[in-house]
């Protein structure tokens, strides 16, 4: 690639043309771009750091094979991380799952609401902030793998990186409301747990 187009001056979508084109260092520049926080969110989902960059690989071995199909006014990383929940809910399936929590609960008043923090109880730490404080940040995750695998997917993906609820409603393949539900029962479990944790801690 020449100075005027290094990889962290071009979009995804161009990165990956530029792979169909042929061009060797394409793939790598955006596997390189996206790894950090794909592979979190795996890890955080799946529980296991093995697992996770086992379906890390497997997502961009079948972004690699997909790569004709996309549609390239869209933007890469939503499909990217449906693609990566996909591999990860696959491998999931293969062990033994405690059951799923019920998931009829009503979002109530988050109609409207767009992102995951403005849901959550202002006692529980932002994302940001946990990265400052390790013993809480293990906490956080820690609670965040107790819960089951329906409730723990939109959690991160909201959470943890950002995306908006029709995002992950097209990413999981699930409707709308059936998102709002799952996120409304992960934060009440959440902030349960996450309660019982502090007081456990004063005790």
């Amino acid at each position: 690639m020449d100075q005027a187009s290094e990889p962290s001056q071009i979009s995804d979508a161009m990165l990956l043309q530029r792979h169909l084109d042929g061009e060797a260092e394409a793939f790598g520049a955006l596997m390189r771009r996206h790894q950090q926080e794909l592979l979190a969110f795996l890890t955080r989902f799946m529980g296991n750091r093995a697992m996770a960059e086992d379906a890390f690989q497997e997502a961009f071995l079948q972004l690699h094979i997909s790569a004709p199909t996309f549609d390239t006014t869209r933007r890469l990383k939503p499909w990217l991380f449906t693609i990566a929940a996909n591999k990860a809910r696959d491998a999931l399936r293969s062990r033994t799952r405690r059951s799923a929590a019920s998931l009829d609960a009503n979002i109530g008043g988050a109609d409207e609401q767009d992102s995951y923090v403005s849901v959550m109880p202002s006692s529980i730490p932002a994302p940001d902030e946990n990265i400052v404080n390790f013993e809480v940040r293990l906490a956080v995750e820690k609670i965040v793998g107790s819960l089951p695998e329906p409730l723990r997917v939109v959690l991160v993906l909201c959470y943890f990186h950002d995306f908006a609820y029709k995002e992950i409603a097209d990413m999981l393949a699930l409707p709308l409301g059936t998102v709002k539900s799952r996120l409304h029962a992960a934060v009440g479990r959440f902030a349960g747990l996450w309660k019982a944790r502090m007081e456990s801690d004063d005790g």
